[in-house]
């Protein structure tokens, strides 16, 4: 749903070979049929839950018996949990946020970088969100998980460069998913003033999704070679310029999380 079978039409488009997982057998092959319907022929997929590791190993190898080696991995799944002030919320379901978005990306990636260190090279493409380069209020699971997705990517990016592994993260912007109808329907508990944000943005139409999945395409494939480690920022960044840049991305911190001191602000303080 959402993102990612956004981001598996432009891959297709780009006549790669795709394969779909979700949580659900309905959804699933409702989008590998909507995609077929299309004309994309090379799409298939599995039921799988990215907090199993046992049920990535399976889709992995499902898809490497159907298409050969895996090349790239697009990591969609993602949840806002509990939402609501740090004194309310319930602890396990606060836990349990954390755990599929952060430890989710974790087992996907793990389980994809086992791969491509015996193939020597893969491109891997995570998605962050809403709460990773600023404060969230009432969404502390979402946040937290969410900004712990970048640092993660920029760690990882460093651990398997000798490998030739690229692993870049993606913020897609506000895009109307479902996600936004638990905001409506929590209320009071998700702050008035992102309520009314919510609200304003869905009336909009909210950031194109195709911007995110075009995003997302493009780092997972051959274009963006050479760039690894970084979190853009979809609607607001330059990043089909990037392949242009790459001698001034691999020497800076640009599109990287880091620390504000004094001298960033023109003070000598420190």
């Amino acid at each position: 749903m959402g993102l990612g079978l956004a981001a598996a039409k432009q891959c297709l488009q780009r006549e790669a070979n795709v394969f779909l997982c979700a949580r659900h057998e309905e959804a699933l092959q409702k989008a590998i049929e909507s995609l077929r319907q299309e004309g994309f022929s090379q799409v298939s997929g599995c039921v799988t839950d990215v907090t199993e590791e046992s049920q990535i190993e399976n889709a992995l190898n499902l898809f490497e018996s159907q298409f050969g080696p895996l090349h790239g991995t697009i990591h969609a799944a993602g949840v806002y949990g509990t939402i609501g002030s740090i004194t309310e919320v319930d602890p396990k379901e606060w836990l349990q946020g954390v755990h599929i978005n952060l430890f989710g990306s974790f087992l996907v990636a793990r389980q994809s970088c086992k791969r491509w260190k015996k193939q020597n090279g893969g491109k891997l493409v995570l998605f962050s969100g809403g709460g990773a380069a600023t404060p969230f209020p009432n969404y502390t699971s979402y946040a937290c998980s969410k900004a712990a997705v970048v640092r993660f990517t920029e760690t990882i990016a460093q651990e398997m460069a000798p490998y030739h592994i690229e692993v870049n993260c993606i913020a897609p912007g506000f895009v109307i998913t479902r996600l936004h109808e638990q905001t409506l329907n929590a209320q009071e508990k998700a702050g008035a003033e992102f309520v009314e944000k919510t609200k304003q943005e869905v009336d909009r139409g909210g950031v194109p999704i195709e911007l995110g999945a075009s995003a997302a395409a493009f780092f997972v494939s051959d274009a963006s070679r050479g760039i690894t480690g970084k979190f853009i920022a979809a609607p607001y960044d330059t990043w089909k310029e990037f392949p242009q840049r790459i001698k001034e991305l691999k020497e800076s911190d640009l599109f990287t999380l880091r620390r504000i001191i004094p001298k960033d602000r023109g003070l000598s303080w420190q």
